[in-house]
C-alpha cells in the first residue's frame, strides 16, 4: 500500500509540490499502478520468447543491378553554375 511518505518521496524526486488533494489522488493512482504491475507479474510467460517488435521485422531489399547512369550533361543541365564538368556552390565554411 502506498502511503503519504512514499508519495512525498516520489514528489520530491520529481521536483513537484503537491496539494493535499493531489497527494491523495496520487496515492490512489500509484496504488492502482502497483496493483496492475502485480497482475502482470502473475502471468505465466515461461513459454513466451522475448521480442523486440510486435510484428516480425524483415528488410525489403531489391536486387542490385548495374544500369546506365545519367549522362553528365543532363545532370548539369539545370545547375545554376558549372565549372569543368562540376557543380559550383558557394563556400559553406569560410576562414575569418
Amino acid at each position: 500500500m502506498i502511503d503519504d511518505r512514499v508519495v512525498d518521496h516520489v514528489a520530491r524526486l520529481s521536483r513537484l509540490e503537491l496539494s493535499e488533494d493531489e497527494r491523495r489522488r496520487f496515492r490512489e493512482q500509484l496504488g492502482e499502478i502497483l496493483e496492475y504491475v502485480q497482475a502482470l507479474n502473475a502471468l505465466k510467460l515461461d513459454d513466451v520468447p522475448p521480442t523486440a517488435h510486435v510484428l516480425p521485422m524483415v528488410n525489403v531489399l531489391r536486387e542490385d543491378a548495374v544500369r546506365a547512369c545519367l549522362p553528365q550533361a543532363d545532370a548539369l543541365a539545370n545547375a545554376p553554375d558549372v565549372e569543368d564538368g562540376h557543380f559550383v556552390v558557394p563556400p559553406v565554411i569560410t576562414e575569418e
